[in-house]
């Protein structure tokens, strides 16, 4: 069996562990934490694909430093991190659920009013790791959405399973499905 899949990323090669969702899929971990050189890459990568936007917004916890490393090249101050949990400095806090495929529990995510204050009226670029399910992004757009916010693209690194079919997401490789034995799905 194959116990991890080597793909060429932003021109750098990466091996992704192979993880079990169920008895019948696996799929490749993406882990842009503690990797400096990936996530300076795949920045300026998407940097290049991005429409015009005034401000970026991910879900914590893996985009964060896509996110951060993106507004850095780009020269922007502000990025917007919906948060797993409200803190205690958010205030008027507005959520959503996700049922992400890399999570095995519903979860909420949150702004506080200074992140609102951000986005409303302004056009907002989403910025996430991997796309799959797409039920982490649908959270993002309706946080967004709700608060006033003009959605202009939808950027990931990877595409996974059926998000590489859609037309509104930006990225820059596809990432495979796995049978339990480790070969690619058709």
């Amino acid at each position: 069996m194959n116990k991890s899949y080597t793909m060429k990323i932003a021109g750098l090669t990466r091996d992704l562990p192979l993880c079990r969702v169920n008895d019948q899929l696996y799929i490749g971990a993406f882990i842009i934490f503690g990797d400096v050189e990936l996530t300076r890459a795949c920045a300026a990568a998407l940097l290049e694909k991005a429409p015009p936007h005034d401000i970026m917004i991910t879900a914590e916890a893996k985009g964060i430093p896509l996110i951060y490393e993106m507004a850095r090249q780009a020269g922007e101050n502000h990025y917007i991190i919906a948060r797993k949990a409200p803190k205690l400095y958010m205030q008027d806090v507005v959520s959503t659920d996700v049922n992400s495929i890399t999570t095995d529990h519903l979860q909420s995510l949150y702004l506080g009013h200074d992140e609102v204050e951000l986005i409303r009226g302004r056009r907002v670029l989403i910025v996430d790791d991997v796309i799959s399910t797409g039920e982490s992004l649908e959270a993002i757009e309706r946080l967004v959405t709700q608060v006033g916010g003009n959605i202009v693209g939808r950027m990931a690194i990877l595409a996974e399973g059926d998000a590489q079919n859609r037309s509104d997401l930006i990225y820059l490789e596809k990432l495979p499905l796995f049978h339990p034995d480790g070969t690619v799905m058709g």
